[in-house]
C-alpha cells in the first residue's frame, strides 16, 4: 500500500500522484484533487518567499488522523496528502489533497473536508517575507469557520 501522507521539500506531480492513487482499483469512478500554491500577496502586502516548518513525525501522525476521519465520514476508496516544507517562492505548489471514490460527490466532500482540516489543524508554521520584513502567518477566522461546518471546533484558541 502506498503512503497516504508525505511531508517533503521536493515538488510533486499531480498526474503521477493520481495515477498511483487509482492504480489497480477498478472501483474508482471519481478523483477529486486540490493543489494549493504560493501567492505573491497576502493581507495587502507582497510576499517574496514563504517558509514552512513542521514537527517531523507529529505532522504526519496528525494528517493520518485527518485521513482516518475522512474515511469514517465519507465513502472514499483512497486519499493522498502531500505537503511541502522549507523555503518556497510564489507560484510554487505547497499542498496536494487527492481523494478517490466510486462517485464524485463523496470525493468532492472528502477533498474539501481534508483541506479545511489541514488548513486549521495540521501542525505547520508559515513565515512570509514581505517588504516590511518577516512575519508569521496566523490562522484565519474564515478557516476556523470552514472547519466548524464539519462539526469540528478549531483548536487555535
Amino acid at each position: 500500500m502506498a503512503a497516504r501522507v508525505s511531508i517533503q521539500t521536493a515538488d510533486f506531480d499531480l498526474s503521477t500522484e493520481v495515477a498511483k492513487l487509482r492504480e489497480h482499483d477498478p472501483r474508482v469512478g471519481a478523483v477529486c484533487s486540490f493543489i494549493g500554491t504560493v501567492r505573491d500577496r497576502n493581507d495587502g502586502l507582497s510576499v517574496s518567499t514563504l517558509e514552512l516548518e513542521h514537527y517531523p513525525g507529529m505532522t504526519e501522525k496528525s494528517i493520518e488522523a485527518m485521513i482516518d476521519e475522512a474515511f469514517e465520514r465519507f465513502d472514499v476508496l483512497g486519499a493522498r496528502v502531500i505537503h511541502r516544507v522549507g523555503l518556497l517562492q510564489p507560484l510554487d505548489q505547497i499542498v496536494l489533497v487527492a481523494v478517490t471514490s466510486m462517485h464524485r460527490g463523496e470525493s468532492f466532500r472528502a477533498c474539501e473536508f481534508l483541506m479545511d482540516y489541514l488548513k486549521t489543524q495540521a501542525p505547520f508554521w508559515k513565515k512570509e517575507l514581505t517588504p516590511e520584513g518577516a512575519r508569521w502567518v496566523d490562522a484565519r477566522v474564515s478557516d476556523d469557520a470552514a472547519l466548524a461546518r464539519w462539526g469540528i471546533e478549531a483548536k487555535n484558541g
